[in-house]
């Protein structure tokens, strides 16, 4: 029988916030005991990267398998994994953020019974909730002025709601068909800001329990156009309020609310697995577990991603199987660099499906179960990009070996780090006057060869511009998730959050029982 598969995806999810990872290697003091129980029955890709440091271009090359230079949407004659594994007896199933645009919010899925269709604010419900705008909580200042203790109640949050229409469809899949293997990607909104969390993670690390971020403004590309192009940025989350002017609390605020949105979203990972484990959902499925991007949590100065450095691309990346989760297969951890590019034909490649042609990525369902991929050790390493420019010319391409990283720019100066020697990337190798080694510059030639930046950013503009005309949104969500009723109709899921029918405004003044 076809194993099913459970595709965790979480957001802006750095790779050193995983307790499993020691400091010295350049671990957080984060407690996420539900993933490092993965790992320790898993497979743990601990050089992972994404394919595009942005929400909805990440997920767009990772559902495609396309490089984001050639995929900026998933329009119809796009397989994507689901659509693929769906066309293979699969049945198929989305919960939570996708971040899609217009009239296909379907991915390729066949159901998709909760999340955020053309929302104003993709998944991300408002905290606080006194903001007045409905997308205040996702760009400056509120993302570093107010992070903390949470105003949403913890059953009302999108990953609990996530997690009980997850259990709810497999429960529904399993009575309706019940030996029709099944593919599940439940898609959580944290720890992505607005960064509050409930007030026993928070005050775990604040005021005095959060490190401060391990990079300083320093090194050899503090003054890249780039570096210079995010610490000023009149776009994105910073909306013109530069964070070359956050303070050294709000930084320190700031990390102690993501520390505490990690730990909050892992146990309630570890719930969800709990319940599926005890309803057997578990015994023939493959869990995947990794994350669109990272965050750069005050490292170099920065917040948030589209950076080329390390907590901006770098992500988690576990495969735990059954075997894993008896003790018949022994846990691992590879080293070598992977991509979210290889997710697609590691699916196939667990589901026994042959991949659709123009794939990125190879197959790791060998590696996970303790094999060998040609491929993979013959790969120069994975590729990342971003054509979303933070200054002119700051568009890049970057590459990952075992022991180099090397970034390419449309029109600003190249880098190159030994990431075994110079982990924090303070030494560029291609700095005037020095003397790169030869892998440097062979990596640097193989990712200039055949790539015009010009081309790539018209195609995607004529790709974008011919998807909004043909596949307009149609729909005009007011809060940030959607839920799928049993009548049919899809309403919004966070009105009682956002646009409240307030009963008391003081329940001590209203009920004479009311504690103080």
């Amino acid at each position: 029988m076809k194993p099913n598969i459970l595709f965790l995806l979480s957001d802006e999810h750095s790779y050193r916030f995983l307790s499993a990872r020691p400091t010295a290697r350049g671990g957080e003091p984060c407690r996420t005991p539900t993933l490092d129980g993965l790992i320790e029955r898993g497979a743990h890709f601990e050089t992972a990267y994404c394919q595009f440091p942005l929400c909805v271009p990440s997920r767009v090359a990772m559902l495609s398998g396309r490089p984001s230079s050639e995929c900026a949407v998933l329009a119809p004659d796009v397989p994507t994994i689901a659509s693929h594994l769906g066309d293979h007896g699969y049945a198929t199933a989305t919960v939570g953020k996708m971040h899609l645009m217009g009239s296909r919010q379907m991915a390729g899925f066949q159901h998709r019974p909760y999340g955020d269709f053309t929302a104003p604010s993709p998944a991300h419900q408002k905290d606080p909730l006194n903001l007045p705008g409905p997308r205040d909580h996702i760009f400056m200042p509120s993302v570093l002025r107010d992070p903390g203790v949470s105003d949403i109640p913890e059953s009302l949050l999108q990953e609990q709601i996530v997690t009980r229409e997850a259990t709810a469809w497999l429960r529904e899949h399993r009575h309706q068909s019940p030996d029709q293997p099944w593919f599940l990607m439940t898609s959580f909104a944290h720890p992505h800001f607005p960064m509050n969390a409930a007030r026993r993670f928070f005050d775990r690390y604040y005021p005095d329990g959060v490190t401060p971020p391990r990079i300083g403004r320093t090194g050899d590309t503090v003054d890249h156009p780039l570096t210079l192009g995010a610490l000023r940025s009149d776009s994105g989350e910073s909306q013109g309020l530069f964070l070359e002017d956050v303070t050294e609390e709000q930084t320190r605020k700031a990390r102690a609310a993501y520390f505490a949105c990690v730990d909050q979203f892992d146990e309630m990972l570890g719930d969800f697995l709990a319940i599926l484990d005890r309803d057997g959902f578990l015994d023939n499925t493959i869990i995947v577990y990794t994350s669109d991007h990272g965050e750069l949590g005050g490292e170099h100065g920065l917040w948030f991603k589209r950076t080329w450095h390390e907590a901006s691309i770098r992500v988690p990346f576990i495969v735990s199987t059954p075997d894993h989760r008896s003790g018949a297969m022994k846990s691992s951890e590879v080293t070598t660099p992977v991509s979210l590019a290889d997710l697609f034909p590691t699916f196939c490649g667990f589901a026994e499906v042959t991949p659709p042609d123009g794939l990125q990525g190879i197959d790791l369902s060998s590696v996970a179960t303790g094999g060998q991929s040609v491929q993979l050790e013959g790969r120069d390493g994975p590729v990342i990009e971003n054509l979303a420019a933070l200054g002119p010319g700051t568009e890049y391409r970057a590459i990952r070996s075992e022991r180099y990283k090397v970034v390419t720019f449309r029109d600003c100066e190249d880098l190159a780090f030994d990431l075994q020697a110079d982990p924090d990337e303070q030494v560029n190798l291609l700095k005037e006057g020095a003397a790169p080694p030869p892998e440097v510059e062979r990596l640097r030639s193989s990712l200039c060869e055949g790539f015009d930046y010009d081309q790539a950013l018209d195609r995607l503009k004529d790709q974008r511009e011919a998807f909004a005309k043909s596949f307009p949104a149609r729909v005009t969500p007011r809060t940030s998730n959607q839920i799928l009723l049993g009548d049919g109709r899809l309403v919004d899921a966070d009105m009682h959050l956002e646009y409240p029918n307030v009963v008391s405004e003081r329940p001590a003044a209203d009920f004479d029982d009311w504690p103080e």
